[in-house]
């Protein structure tokens, strides 16, 4: 059976997150004039950036399972756009802008790894 705190933490961690998602998306995204994503990439290094930080916190014993769940899971399972992410490069390349859409994609990818290992090489400093 279910623990209800337990999907209680995860559902209002989400539900936080996806307001954060959407709210930084739009402001990155209306900076600039272009069909680029850059709102989705932002939210998606950030949250890479933060999955590392959690995940450097967890390792060291600093956060309980609660507190993982609902930040890890749920904060930033709502905030994270993965779906958005593809959709964005799909929609690069039905409109012919293939090096846009490669751009993205390795940035994304590159970038949000990096971001990950910089989160948890920041906790190891503290």
């Amino acid at each position: 059976m279910f623990n209800i705190k337990i999907l209680l933490l995860i559902g209002s961690g989400g539900f936080v997150g996806s307001i954060f998602r959407y709210l930084l998306s739009q402001t990155v995204q209306n900076k600039f004039l272009s069909s680029f994503p850059y709102g989705t990439m932002s939210v998606n290094i950030i949250g890479s950036l933060l999955i590392g930080v959690v995940y450097g916190l967890v390792e060291k014993g600093n956060l309980s399972p609660e507190a993982r769940l609902f930040l890890a899971t749920g904060i930033l399972g709502g905030f994270t756009t993965f779906s958005a992410f593809t959709l964005d490069a799909l929609k690069l390349l039905q409109e012919g802008l293939w090096l846009e859409s490669i751009s993205y994609i390795l940035l994304s990818v590159v970038l949000g790894v990096v971001a990950a290992f910089l989160g948890i090489f920041i906790i190891k400093l503290i």
